[in-house]
């Protein structure tokens, strides 16, 4: 399946560090809507300031869900995989890229957040 359509939608800039590896449109039992599931996993490339002759990939850390702006009314979910990065002499030292497109102390990306707050929806308030 081609993906190149959702470079349109997504957050810009995921998709120079991500490759969509799986897309899936299913209901929420909650909500009784379908919702849009796009499943990401970090490229291959260590994060900056590190040596590839020090670091190598371990796999990756559990998939982070993300919410994002709806498409056509359906809610958008981004499955997102980061790369564990682990130093090849000292097994306990690990990295993983800074990426600005999650909104701090949320599941939202930044866009998303911001465009709740404006509104005077934001969703911090109904967590308690």
């Amino acid at each position: 399946m081609d993906f190149s359509i959702f470079s349109s939608f997504l957050p810009e800039g995921l998709l120079i560090h991500f490759d969509i590896v799986d897309f899936k449109e299913l209901g929420d039992l909650h909500t009784k809507k379908d919702c849009l599931f796009i499943y990401l996993d970090e490229k291959n490339i260590l994060p900056n300031n590190y040596d590839l002759n020090e670091f190598e990939s371990k796999g990756f850390y559990e998939r982070t869900l993300i919410q994002d702006f709806p498409i056509r009314g359906k809610a958008v979910y981004l499955g997102i995989r980061r790369r564990r990065w682990r130093n090849k002499f000292d097994k306990s030292i690990e990295v993983k890229s800074d990426y600005t497109f999650i909104a701090e102390g949320s599941k939202l990306t930044v866009e998303l957040s911001d465009f709740l707050k404006d509104t005077g929806r934001d969703p911090r308030r109904y967590d308690k």
